[in-house]
């Protein structure tokens, strides 16, 4: 049975497939290629909340990040490139945000494995 959405028509029997972890993986990207993807991409929705909360508009975004306004546009529709980690992180420090970098073995029973970068909320004090 065909099931038509917009435009295009999707065969129910087509089977769907749980992502993994990084979807940037999942679409193919090496796998250090896609940490760092996933890396930017948590940092650049940080900043793209944190203007949001502030009020500010992109022109003044730009004016407290020294950005021009289509590179503040960029990253609030989520297009990072260009940017390194380093620089993202210097955004949110413009935009009044502390940022802690925790470093520790990952230990499973008495394997290492690989390490993971995580960007995530603070829990209030």
């Amino acid at each position: 049975m065909k099931i038509e959405r917009k435009d295009r028509k999707v065969d129910e029997s087509t089977a769907v497939a749980r992502g993994g972890v990084n979807v940037f993986e999942d679409l193919g990207f090496p796998t250090t290629q896609a940490a760092d993807l996933q890396i930017k991409a948590g940092l650049a929705l940080k900043i793209h909340r944190r203007i949001k909360e502030l009020g500010l508009t992109q022109v003044k975004a730009s004016a407290q990040l020294g950005l021009s306004q289509p590179d503040v546009s960029k990253l609030m529709n989520g297009r990072y490139t260009g940017f390194s980690v380093e620089r993202l992180l210097v955004l949110l420090n413009a935009l009044e945000v502390d940022v802690d970098i925790v470093v520790r073995p990952k230990h499973h029973g008495r394997k290492i494995i690989p390490g993971v970068v995580r960007v995530l909320d603070a829990q209030p004090a």
